[in-house]
């Protein structure tokens, strides 16, 4: 019997050491300005509200300054425990450390969303929640973003998807201090006989498109249009590269579909003006002014 629960304690000692399942692990991080709030088990006179020094350290009532910035609470109290039992104050020390307030409450949102600026949180939140207080993404947004972390500078990148379900169980935590650029995606154009021509942002979850695809975008060609005698222009260091493009050939699926690059153009001739097929350099000129969909 004796045995029996020697190894029942033991076993449950094991089990009580492990972490829980599915358990977050602390990321958020402590940085000059905050206030924290410090507890010593069984010692209360070593209680103390404090805030951390533009230097990262805490000034303790008795043990002296300790550097806590960059620590999650839970590595600041063992840096404070270290710290009381090297000084001879307690032999053996139980702290507790909590953020009673961050200094920096406020997390930047750069880049293309509809209201780029500074919004207050005071607790790690889903970007999703930090999206959407700056008003979504625009048009021309890249799904592809990065959370430049306070302190460490770390670089998150978080892959927001078309698919609601996706987007929510991969979520990254967004914590006060830290910056979420949203790039600009990479914009292919359509010019010429088409029913929508324009710009059209890379910005599905394949993060790439076709020809077919971008003509399905741009509603499709008209019917006084020559795709046969479609052109396109690729950008280059030296300017635009016109060749020609076997559209109707690709519609027709006698030719493979291509992918098309960042800064790629199409153009589809009108009938009567199948001159302006070849003329790769009037082509270019117009895509600035070209409008930009999603």
């Amino acid at each position: 019997m004796l045995k029996q629960i020697l190894c029942f304690v033991l076993l449950a000692s094991a089990v009580s050491t492990q972490p829980v399942l599915g358990q977050k692990p602390e990321s958020l991080l402590i940085g000059p300005g905050d206030l924290l709030h410090v507890t010593v088990f069984d010692t209360p006179e070593l209680e103390q509200h404090v805030r951390v020094t533009d230097a990262g350290s805490i000034p303790l009532l008795m043990g002296g300054g300790v550097s806590v910035t960059n620590r999650t609470p839970a590595e600041a109290a063992k840096v404070i425990e270290a710290a009381l039992l090297e000084g001879h104050i307690l032999l053996r020390p139980k702290v507790s450390v909590t953020v009673d307030q961050y200094e920096t409450q406020s997390v930047t949102v750069i880049g293309e969303v509809k209201d780029p600026s500074f919004y207050r949180i005071n607790t790690p939140t889903s970007i999703i929640e930090i999206l959407a207080m700056a008003g979504g993404l625009t048009d021309a947004a890249d799904r592809k973003l990065l959370v430049d972390r306070r302190g460490t500078h770390e670089k998150v990148t978080y892959f927001l998807s078309n698919d609601a379900t996706v987007a929510t169980e991969t979520a990254v935590y967004v914590n006060p201090g830290d910056t979420v650029v949203v790039p600009k995606a990479g914009i292919v154009y359509i010019l010429g006989d088409v029913t929508r021509p324009g710009g059209y942002a890379i910005n599905d979850n394949e993060d790439n498109i076709s020809v077919l695809e971008l003509v399905a975008r741009a509603g499709g060609t008209a019917h006084s249009a020559v795709p046969s005698h479609a052109r396109l222009i690729h950008k280059t260091e030296q300017g635009y590269l016109s060749t020609p493009l076997p559209l109707s050939d690709i519609q027709k699926g006698k030719h493979a579909d291509l992918e098309l690059q960042a800064n790629d153009v199409i153009y589809v001739p009108y009938s009567y003006l199948r001159n302006i097929a070849n003329n790769g350099s009037s082509i270019g000129a117009s895509v600035a002014g070209a409008a930009v969909y999603r």
